[in-house]
């Protein structure tokens, strides 16, 4: 793919500043905005961390390419242009451009990113810009606000940041004050719970207003339609095996694998035929493998890494566990169940908001692995109440949970009425 920018593609990305802070990883096709704005187009910037799969990421990528054929023509603006989804959105022409990330805004090099995205902003006549992740919204909000783009959408998608966890104190009281700056300096903040909303509103004083809720949505036909496949994706796996599928990031202790690996001595015990099928990774996947040979379960427990055939790998198992300490509305709760896998999950952040108790699911304390392990055998031993659990919440994720309801909440905060009496302080 050639990096070579038109004269036209030159003028919005603003190559005539210096290029030295402008190091993608690879070369890009910079396609933006070729033709001029028509009545009802309303061009809008997706600003993300990375492009790595994780349920951001993931969430953001479904939308744009949904978007990409209406009246809000997409480019995604990353601060590390890598990861799987950057070709994913390329091959469907959605341009993909990067503005790297400095330690601090406070620099030579953060100031001039922050004023060359103000640039491009501008210059493309961009009326939306939507920022997900903490850095980019750090970058995004102020230079939207410099380039008087019509719409500010900051995102806010999780109730705990490992990195916020890992701060000194001053440094967290840094974060969460310019957090709060941010927001304020926004149209309208977006969260995907109601746990993370009332966190924002309590702690930070936004007001109920100006946040609104949009839930994640789930790729239906991809999961329902996934074909059982055990022999083929879990070789050597027998049949009257019963698989756990566990899908999350390994980056840190949030995601409750620790408690999940305490829980699986008993559920082993009782059940030896169960198996954990970890799906994800992360800098944690060492010290976790060890703790599993620690626990003398090296036979149940299969680690699977990053895999981007997650709905037949769901498709596969009898269960699905989610031991998180912490989330906002975790995408790997809502694709089991629209796999019609039965789902254990822990009752924190947005989960009760999907899983109703008994319904459609089971709920269970966080950090508990008697808890966890209760709830695990008794949908093993149990084939009409896991059948009863799967049906339920299949259904769930149909009338509440498709990727056309978050397409036209979005699209309601960027209508024309609404960017026409907008402003920026």
């Amino acid at each position: 793919m050639s990096g070579t920018l038109s004269t036209h593609e030159r003028a919005i990305v603003g190559e005539e500043l210096p290029r030295s802070a402008w190091r993608p990883k690879r070369e890009f096709a910079h396609s933006v905005r070729k033709q001029p704005i028509i009545d009802g187009d309303a061009p809008v910037l997706y600003l993300v961390d990375t492009l790595n799969v994780g349920g951001t990421e993931t969430q953001l990528a479904q939308v744009a390419l949904r978007l990409r054929s209406t009246s809000y023509p997409v480019t995604v603006g990353c601060l590390r242009a890598e990861g799987p989804l950057v070709e994913v959105l390329e091959r469907a022409s959605i341009s993909v451009v990067e503005f790297r990330k400095e330690r601090t805004l406070l620099s030579v090099r953060g100031i001039y990113q922050l004023l060359r995205l103000a640039i491009f902003l501008h210059r493309g006549r961009f009326q939306v810009v939507h920022a997900h992740d903490p850095w980019a919204n750090l970058l995004g909000v102020p230079a939207a606000w410099l380039a008087r783009t019509p719409i500010i959408i900051s995102s806010r998608r999780y109730l705990a940041d490992p990195e916020e966890q890992r701060d000194r104190p001053l440094r967290r009281k840094w974060r969460n004050k310019a957090a709060r700056m941010l927001f304020r300096l926004s149209t309208n903040v977006v969260v995907n719970s109601t746990s993370v909303r009332d966190v924002l509103v309590k702690r930070d004083g936004l007001p109920p207003e100006k946040i609104r809720v949009i839930h994640n949505g789930v790729d239906l036909d991809r999961f329902a339609s996934a074909r059982r496949d055990r022999e083929g994706l879990f070789p050597g796996v027998g049949n009257s095996s019963k698989l756990i599928a566990v899908v999350a990031n390994m980056h840190s202790r949030v995601k409750g694998h620790a408690c999940l690996i305490a829980a699986a001595c008993t559920v082993c015990r009782e059940v030896p035929e169960a198996i954990f099928i970890l799906i994800g990774d992360g800098k944690e996947r060492t010290k976790l493998a060890q703790q599993v040979r620690e626990a003398g379960l090296e036979e149940s427990f299969l680690f699977l890494g990053f895999r981007d055939d997650v709905p037949e790998l769901l498709a596969g198992c009898d269960l699905a566990v989610l031991p998180s300490e912490s989330e906002g509305l975790p995408n790997s709760v809502l694709e089991a169940m629209a796999a019609g896998v039965p789902v254990v999950a822990t009752c924190v952040g947005g989960i009760p908001e999907i899983i109703e108790h008994g319904q459609n699911g089971l709920l269970v304390p966080p950090e508990n692995p008697q808890a966890l392990n209760g709830a695990i055998l008794r949908v093993l031993r149990d084939a009409n109440l896991a059948m009863r659990l799967a049906r339920a919440g299949q259904e769930r994720m149909r009338t509440h949970f498709s990727f056309d309801r978050v397409v036209a909440e979005l699209e309601q905060l960027y209508t024309p009425k609404q960017i026409a009496g907008s402003h920026c302080g």
